[in-house]
């Protein structure tokens, strides 16, 4: 299962933090057992140690699922009530190692003694602290290998238990029986010891690859200054209700979303947009939960609270995004499923062979040991999780969320990008420029007019209409039998008689005719261009301009740097969308594009073979969105296009988009290099142990270092920055 989106409706989700697990087959044993459960369907990430659920209520509970996950041998609580899962686990795996360590050093030390002819430890001393080893501080192992097993799985803890086992209770009869021959502790005790060091390591790591998540979760504070009737007092945050007035104090977090009501402030949203420069706040401005306040003091009520806070729903989409797997992880999952019976019918044929060569089965018991314990499955298992974990949550960092794995690959796969012209490439705050009243008409009349008609609009354009006739102090008449085309104009009727307003096209559809020569002067000075019409004659046009973004033309740039082919999709005309396009040095662009007909340009690009990007706002622009391979909703967007969209970029940076597709690449290739790294440590490792090159000892080193080398790769995309930063 590559994604699980939120539930439909009759559906409700449950995420569940999960512990227990000691590699892949683990969280695919998990998946097995809700799958097959009637109303459910299961996402399970073992490097974060997560699992997505997506249930029927009528069908099953929240309880029935946590018990199926005990059943089957592992521990699961809600997100919400789970402390620090990696926190817990590296302490854990901590006081095993150092237990470990300390009952194995006496073996260290006999080998030693026996080549200086120092006393060495007896054997019955040998068997005590080798016991102890492989049941007190490799007891784990055990449990893990039968929960596995009950369940029709086998995982790593199969090969360790199987491969220590062998060698301990060899060693151990030998003892008993007083038998003389070699002994084998030293290799049972060393291998749970390296194994546990891995383990360490291995918790480490991943705690550090989850350390994006669970900074933005600390975002918050934990107590809010309320304001009730001029009386201040402090509350924990979780008290905070929509409609409460909050204080925030200069130097302190934002506790909840909230409006502002009065004061004056810059407050620092870097860690939520990713955007350094602190950000001017006043009466009337939205203020984030996790953000700064750096200079003054602000009063304001509060909008969104707990889970429905922005900085909740960034946290979430993140969680999201790395409990999903992308495609390139399925090739793994197979192995993975397979690998343990596959490697212990070679142990059983190294044996075999061994025994029949060498004519003795001691030597061909260290080999056999040997291919046991160097198989890891747990590094095809972190290859793409923690990869995933890090590029999420370096993103998150920096204002790019990616939806699901699945968009995080396909973005790297991008080579078309189309960008919507207004509140995308341009600040999407629109102004009336210029009034041309038809002769015979007031300036006054023009803007009364059309005023009437965009009272009724929510369009940028009609605002800014709405914005000029309040500065002008034009009042609006009230119209009647309105009706809004999309992306051409609006007819109505004003005292009686029919009015139009919208593009010169639009009007002439209406048998008005404009002044050609006027309409294309305004259009070569660029923007937009509307006709007035009232009883079938025209009252004149109106010119709007948007003022383009700082960075458009630079982030343009940087689209085209890495590779892509970058289009516009306007509905503007001709003159005035290659006026822009000119400005921001595109070499294509299609205007007179309606808002219903943006889609349908994307689906004909994807039509060509272009692997196909789309970026914009959320304006008109939501089902386009939706048709291309990746959806790009910027800062500034509706809720709807950041419910369509695959990326969402927290700020209004375009910048952000070439920074987001770059950070694609660079974790796609990580979970390549862990991926080629996994598959080849097993594919050589497996036959070298098999051919004797390697003791077992040598061997569970190995194996234990080849999950931290993978985990430490993909660490290293903490330090990847987008180009020219």
């Amino acid at each position: 299962m590559s994604r699980l989106d939120a539930a439909p409706a009759g559906q409700a989700t449950l995420d569940l933090a999960i512990s227990g697990m000691s590699c892949v087959a683990c969280a695919a044993r998990i998946e097995k057992v809700l799958n097959r459960k009637p109303g459910i369907e299961a996402a399970v990430n073992f490097a974060s140690e997560r699992a997505h659920v997506r249930y029927a209520p009528d069908r099953a509970s929240e309880q029935e699922i946590i018990a199926a996950i005990g059943k089957a041998g592992f521990g699961a609580e809600p997100v919400g009530e789970a402390r620090d899962a990696h926190q817990d686990t590296w302490r854990l795996e901590r006081r095993r190692f150092l237990l470990a360590c300390a009952l194995t050093l006496p073996f260290f030390y006999d080998m030693v003694a026996m080549a200086a002819g120092l006393p060495v430890v007896p054997p019955l001393v040998q068997l005590v602290l080798a016991t102890l080893v492989q049941f007190l501080c490799g007891g784990h192992f055990y449990r893990g290998a039968w929960a596995s097993i009950r369940g029709g799985l086998a995982n790593m803890d199969v090969l360790v238990v199987l491969g220590t086992s062998i060698a301990w209770g060899y060693s151990a009869v030998v003892v008993l029986f007083g038998l003389h021959r070699p002994l084998y502790f030293e290799t049972s005790a060393a291998i749970i010891t390296l194994v546990s060091l891995g383990k360490l390591m291995e918790a480490r790591a991943r705690r550090r690859a989850g350390e994006g998540i669970a900074r933005l979760m600390q975002l918050r504070p934990a107590v809010a200054h309320l304001d009730r009737e001029g009386v201040v007092s402090d509350v924990p945050v979780s008290a905070v209700r929509v409609g409460d007035v909050f204080v925030l104090r200069p130097g302190e977090s934002v506790p909840v979303d909230g409006a502002v009501i009065d004061g004056r402030s810059e407050i620092d949203e870097s860690m939520l947009t990713g955007e350094s420069v602190p950000v001017l706040r006043e009466a009337g401005a939205t203020i984030f939960a996790g953000t700064l306040n750096t200079t003054g003091l602000l009063r304001a009520r509060a909008t969104g609270v707990g889970a429905q806070t922005a900085l909740a729903a960034i946290v979430r989409m993140v969680e999201q995004a790395q409990g999903s797997k992308p495609h390139v992880q399925r090739l793994a999952d197979k192995v993975a499923g397979v690998f343990v019976p596959v490697v212990v019918g070679l142990a059983v044929l190294t044996f075999a062979v061994g025994w029949i060569v060498a004519g003795s089965a001691l030597r061909a018991l260290d080999p056999a040991l040997a291919v046991l314990v160097i198989a890891c499955p747990c590094a095809l298992g972190l290859a793409t999780p923690t990869a995933i974990m890090v590029g999420t949550g370096w993103g998150a960092a920096n204002g790019i969320l990616f939806r699901d794995a699945a968009a995080l690959e396909q973005a790297q796969k991008l080579t078309v990008l189309a960008l919507d012209k207004t509140g995308t490439l341009t600040e999407g705050r629109p102004e009336v420029r210029k009034l041309v009243p038809a002769p015979g008409v007031a300036e006054k009349r023009l803007l009364t007019v059309a005023a009437a008609l965009e009272a009724g609009s929510e369009h940028p354009l009609a605002r800014a209409v709405m914005a000029r006739a309040e500065k002008d102090g034009v009042v609006a008449s009230p119209v009647t039998s309105f009706r809004a085309v999309p992306g051409q104009g609006i007819a109505a009727e004003l005292d009686g008689a029919p009015a139009l307003l919208g593009s010169p096209r639009f009007l002439a559809q209406g048998g008005v005719v404009l002044d050609a020569q006027i309409v294309a002067e305004m259009e070569r000075q660029g923007g937009t261009v509307i006709g007035v019409a009232l009883d079938g004659a025209p009252l004149g046009l109106i010119a709007l301009g948007d003022q383009l973004r700082g960075d458009a033309a630079e982030a343009v740039r940087a689209l085209k740097a890495i590779g892509l082919r970058v289009t516009m999709l306007t509905g503007d005309n001709e003159r005035a969308a290659a006026e822009v396009a000119r400005a921001l040095g595109l070499d294509e662009y299609r205007a007179g594009v309606l808002p219903a007909d943006k889609a349908d340009a994307v689906a004909a690009l994807r039509r060509e073979g272009a692997v196909v990007g789309m970026v914009g706002d959320g304006v008109n622009d939501a089902p386009a969105l939706a048709a291309a391979d990746v959806g790009f909703a910027i800062g500034a967007g509706t809720a709807v296009a950041m419910e369509t969209a695959g990326v969402v970029l927290v700020s209004s940076e375009l910048r952000r988009v070439p920074d987001a597709i770059d950070l694609s690449r660079a974790t796609l290739a990580k979970i390549r290099q862990n991926l080629f790294f996994a598959f080849v440590y097993n594919v050589l490792g497996i036959p070298l142990a098999a051919s004797g090159l390697l003791t077992p000892v040598i061997a569970g080193a190995a194996m234990a270092m080849s999950s931290v080398c993978v985990v430490s790769n993909s660490l290293l995309l903490n330090r990847w920055r987008p180009r020219g930063v």
